[in-house]
């Protein structure tokens, strides 16, 4: 514990190296009386009065020098709405737009964003992005920039017209989609755009190439005329009705029902919310991807249910860097183990939760869920929480404090009285330069269960420096063997880990490659419980190219050393004999990838991983490709083989993963996609088909229609078709 908090005070004084961004651009929004008209011609006499913000800077292929493709952006307000005003100037009017479906993929399409860090913390922020066609996406930025949450969805509009050299975009943000304090008069502001014509990235405040485009640390100012109200979210009301109708073949049983329920949402002051939840519905209207797993652990998959999205990282992110150890991941709520030990879905009857900032400086988090008990799978009912305070410091960090806690509330003949709850608490630091050069978190955390208190701590101290050149990262972290969060996230437990990172990066003056970089990473973990043994060790040498069209190369070579405590079978082939446990296994390794240039109409990522996978060989080759006749039809397939050959009795096995998907986009509001997924690992063929109509903002019907069959035969196992309707209400 003093190694962390050491290394926790030399971050304090890296972090205060910089206490200013240098020459921060700013723009005034003027305060407008006149009516606005939107559609995307910027032809009101107001938009001549306004200040522009251009003179973009080019971040690819270089920092250094101004856009060649200028965008001019414009800002002004009214007592309801931002207005923001763009014309983006082109080559000509071939533009790239994959798909008229809302929250676009940013690398793939003509787009131009807009940032609004309202609290000014350099932490958290509002994103708005538009395509020439008038295509919007919206995204919670958290972490500085890194972390980008495109499922929140807000009210606002825009309209767009193309002309042969330049394309006009016309916004109107309710300041009710907003989260600021009253009587704000600066926003920290960034916009910045994708030229896929001319392979250009650029952005109004410079961004060097070492950093994220996205990153919140490199912003200017927006300064408002007169102080802003109050933002005024009104009262959401977001009902459902739900229809099923499911065959399941394996048990030979039938279901049709009709589901209602729904959610609140109520603004408390200018920066909190409070959502509520009454029988929620979790239906699977997006399915997830499936995976072929050749380790040991267990695999973190993304959270797509809407009521767990806004301000998801003031929740989701205590923890560790890496997700090795999480004290909650929200996916936990609403599904348990059968008696079997199968993950099946477990009602959620209602719930709570309080988001937001207080102010400039804290950030407050409640989240309540209580789930039904089964009886007959033997699941008990469970309530399940988390209080989250934030408080930023210095300049872009901030600290955290919580406590999780799953609270079993009846006496249930199955479950033992160590299962009558589980809480965890801690405290994590993370650490961000004004210029984000230096990036760290550290943290300590402890669990708590019945007659067992001692112990169980998980604990991390890592730091980043990224700097034009260099790279470097240093990690430790440990996790006790006793250390449990039944409502997070840790696939293993009782390891001392460290590990190092090494890198630099050149940037070639001519050629076809823009930026290429080598790194060496070292990483290892030790057993505590057995005097520290060293029970694994990853050491890779990478190679990265970076062309200035866009694609890239990744060529690595690894050695792994792993000690087995138990018999494992990477195969997981029934009745198999698994390879030894209690023993050694070093093996070597060569990976390759290569990926094109998304922007293309035909894309594609190439990669494989060759050589020694313990005491036997593996092959692994994956090809993930797309084609689109923009901006209607996207299709998509991803194949992945697997090769494993292990020596005698152990087991060989041939894993073909297949994952072909079609979207079509009919109009900026109706949207067809298919998604067919066949894995002979899983022994299983799955179809999702859904049909989605916006037919109101932020409402939404579906019909969705999920099969699934034993591929050998076309054995039917199970089959479901849902209507579903979702309608956004502002009654107050």
């Amino acid at each position: 514990m003093k190694f962390f908090l050491s290394l926790f005070s030399i971050s304090l004084l890296f972090s205060n190296l910089s206490l200013a961004q240098s020459n921060v651009q700013k723009v005034l929004a003027k305060k407008i009386d006149q009516k606005v008209t939107l559609d995307g011609l910027l032809d009101e006499p107001f938009w001549n009065d306004l200040n522009d913000v251009g003179d973009f800077w080019q971040y690819f292929p270089s920092d250094s020098i101004k856009a060649s493709s200028q965008t001019i952006v414009k800002i002004g307000y009214d007592e309801q709405h931002l207005y923001v005003g763009i014309t983006a100037f082109v080559q000509d009017d071939d533009f790239v737009i994959s798909s008229l479906k809302r929250d676009f993929s940013g690398i793939s399409n003509d787009n131009v964003s807009l940032v609004f860090d309202t609290f000014r913390d350099g932490a958290n922020a509002f994103l708005f992005g538009v395509t020439p066609y008038g295509v919007q996406r919206d995204v919670l930025v958290s972490e500085g920039g890194s972390g980008f949450e495109t499922s929140w969805d807000a009210k606002w509009t825009a309209e767009s017209t193309t002309f042969d050299d330049y394309y006009v975009v016309e916004i109107a943000i309710p300041f009710s989609s907003l989260k600021f304090e009253e009587g704000s008069t600066i926003w920290r502001f960034q916009t910045y755009r994708w030229d896929l014509q001319t392979n250009e990235q650029s952005a109004w405040a410079s961004v060097p190439q070492n950093q994220l485009l996205s990153s919140l640390a490199f912003m200017g100012t927006l300064e408002f005329e007169e102080p802003l109200g109050a933002s005024k979210p009104p009262i959401a009301v977001i009902p459902y009705i739900n229809t099923l109708a499911q065959n399941n073949s394996a048990t030979n049983t039938t279901k049709e029902e009709i589901n209602f329920g729904g959610d609140v949402k109520i603004a408390i002051g200018t920066g909190l919310n409070l959502d509520l939840t009454v029988n929620p519905d979790f239906s699977t209207v997006e399915v997830d991807d499936i995976f072929t797993n050749l380790t040991r652990f267990e695999l973190r998959l993304p959270e797509r249910r809407q009521f767990f999205i806004d301000n998801n990282d003031l929740f989701g992110s205590f923890g560790n860097t890496f997700n090795e150890a999480r004290p909650f991941f929200s996916r936990r709520i609403g599904l348990a183990r059968d008696t079997t030990g199968n993950l099946i879905q477990n009602d959620i009857i209602g719930g709570a939760r309080l988001s937001g900032k207080l102010n400039e400086e804290w950030r407050i988090g409640l989240l309540n869920l209580q789930t039904a008990e089964d009886r007959r799978n033997e699941i008990a009912s469970n309530n399940n929480m988390m209080l989250a305070f934030q408080r930023k410091v210095l300049s872009r960090s901030n600290m955290g404090f919580f406590i999780v806690n799953r609270q079993t509330l009846d006496n249930y003949e199955f479950q033992t009285s160590a299962d009558e709850y589980n809480r965890v608490v801690g405290a994590d630091f993370n650490l961000a330069s004004v210029d984000n050069k230096w990036t760290g978190k550290f943290y300590a955390h402890k669990s708590f269960q019945p007659n067992d208190s001692k112990g169980n701590y998980s604990a991390q101290a890592t730091a980043t420096y990224n700097s034009r050149n260099y790279t470097a990262v240093l990690d430790f972290v440990f996790v006790d063997q006793d250390f449990t969060a039944d409502l997070g996230f840790v696939p293993r437990t009782d390891f001392f880990k460290n590990g190092i990172l090494l890198g630099r990066s050149f940037y070639p003056s001519s050629g076809f490659v823009n930026i290429h970089s080598v790194d060496l990473l070292s990483v290892t973990f030790w057993q505590p419980t057995d005097n520290y043994k060293r029970i694994e060790q990853l050491l890779r040498f990478q190679y990265v190219a970076e062309f200035k069209n866009q694609s890239t190369f990744t060529a690595g070579a690894r050695n792994e050393f792993i000690f087995l405590n138990k018999a494992f079978d990477p195969t997981r082939t029934s009745g198999a004999i698994p390879i030894p446990g209690n023993t050694d296994y070093n093996f070597n390794r060569v990976t390759l990838d290569y990926t094109s240039n998304r922007a293309k109409v035909l894309n594609f990522e190439l990669s494989t991983q060759l050589g020694e996978f313990f005491n036997g060989y593996a092959y692994t080759y994956s090809i993930d490709a797309g084609f689109r006749f923009q901006p209607w039809v996207n299709l998509g397939m991803n194949v992945r083989y697997d090769q494993i050959r292990l020596p005698n009795p152990y087991p060989d096995a041939d894993y073909l993963l297949l994952s072909p998907v079609v979207d079509v986009t009919f109009s900026k509001s109706v949207f067809w996609s298919t998604l067919i997924q066949y894995s002979n690992q899983r022994d299983n063929l799955g179809v999702n088909s859904r049909l989605q109509w916006r037919f109101a903002p932020l409402s939404d019907l579906f019909l969705v229609y999920n099969d699934n069959y034993i591929p050998d035969g076309l054995i039917p196992q199970f089959r479901s078709i849902n209507l579903k309707l979702t309608y956004w209400l502002n009654p107050f």
